[in-house]
């Protein structure tokens, strides 16, 4: 038979706990699962809202590189800078396109802009005015099928093309005149792997 032990009592120089009364037994269980609500839905909300961007990123990025042709706004500068289209601000009627196989890269650009920056375009691009040929269509009939371009409008055109040793890329440049205060451009660069 097991003796037992005598019960301890609490040593006198330490207070008394009161009970915890109900509400603030409540009160405590409330901030308790508020945190760990917190802890679980904050991360939670988080990736449902990283995946919604994700999807729609990846949508925006299938619609990019399944057009074909001529898409509204500007080229990135990434591929501004790699192509060598140094385009001048304000331009705008911005369309571009670029594609890409295991021969030839090339990215096709038009816009429109005020006269003055016709030299600073070409200054940029490493050419100048007077390489300007009247009448010399230099994209090719392939490229216009590609873009949808038609140079048998109201002109005068001029054209140049501005070749490059690799790996910068060769531009065809043709401008319309049709607005001679607000020349268009069109401009296929060209770079091979």
């Amino acid at each position: 038979m097991t003796a037992s032990l005598p019960r301890q009592a609490a040593p006198p120089d330490e207070p008394r706990q009161p009970a915890e009364d109900r509400r603030h037994k409540i009160r405590r269980r409330a901030i308790t699962l508020l945190i760990i609500g917190l802890l679980i839905g904050v991360p939670a909300g988080y990736l449902v809202i990283s995946a919604a961007q994700s999807r729609d990123s990846g949508k925006d990025k299938e619609a990019k590189y399944a057009a074909t042709g001529l898409t509204k706004g500007w080229p990135s500068k990434v591929q501004r800078r790699l192509y060598q289209v140094p385009m001048p601000h304000p331009s705008g009627k911005v369309a571009s396109y670029e594609t890409n196989n295991w021969k030839t890269s090339r990215l096709y650009v038009q816009f429109q802009t005020p006269l003055r920056n016709l030299d600073v375009f070409l200054a940029d691009m490493g050419v100048r005015r007077t390489d300007l040929k009247k009448g010399d269509i230099t994209i090719s009939a392939r490229d216009q099928k590609i873009t949808g371009w038609k140079f048998d409008g109201p002109g005068p055109w001029y054209g140049l093309v501005h070749k490059q040793k690799n790996p910068k890329p060769t531009q065809d440049v043709v401008v319309s005149l049709a607005d001679p205060n607000n020349p268009f451009f069109y401009v296929v660069s060209r770079t091979v792997p």
